[in-house]
């Protein structure tokens, strides 16, 4: 097993790693914050939109299973690259959509399938790319929290929508 890890924001971290949860060969998603200055950030912090972190997932993978361009086809369908800091009505710089890598090989297959899915959506993606910067885990009440509170609010009326958009687009990737 090759484990590789990628850095995810597709707005609010609860919908991006609730979808990656459910992916074969995804070994472990953790929400954080990433790319910001303020050091060690709390929720609170990042919520008023002024630390420069982006709400973000980290998924690490089994690259024999799944690759990174797949990790990333599924990113651009989950989640709309073309509205900058915003996800649905989650406004704010730390809703920006993003892809950090570890790697700097990474890199490369990052900017391609960027580049597909910028021609996909007519030149219109505004996705930010960079190397991971500055990462801190969010809060332990954040993470699996839709696996933990599917019938919450926000989590029926946003997420799951997301998930099943996951589950019908990538029948081969959800895992058994």
């Amino acid at each position: 097993m090759a484990r590789e890890t990628i850095t995810l924001g597709g707005g609010c971290f609860w919908c991006v790693e609730a979808v990656y949860e459910l992916v074969d060969g995804v070994l472990a998603v953790e929400s954080g914050y990433s790319n910001g200055h303020v050091r060690q950030p709390s929720y609170a912090q990042v919520c008023e939109g002024n630390t420069g972190h982006a709400e973000v997932v980290r998924v690490s993978f089994d690259d024999e299973r799944i690759t990174l361009r797949e990790i990333l086809e599924i990113f651009f369908v989950v989640h709309d690259p073309t509205t900058p800091d915003r996800q649905g009505n989650d406004v704010g710089p730390q809703y920006r959509s993003a892809i950090y890598w570890q790697q700097p090989e990474q890199e490369a297959v990052v900017r391609e399938v960027l580049a597909e899915a910028n021609r996909e959506h007519g030149g219109r993606v505004v996705t930010q790319v960079g190397r991971e910067d500055n990462y801190w885990p969010a809060e332990a009440y954040h993470q699996h929290y839709f696996a933990n509170h599917p019938g919450q609010g926000y989590c029926a009326a946003v997420v799951a929508p997301k998930v099943e958009k996951f589950r019908r687009t990538f029948r081969a990737r959800v895992r058994a």
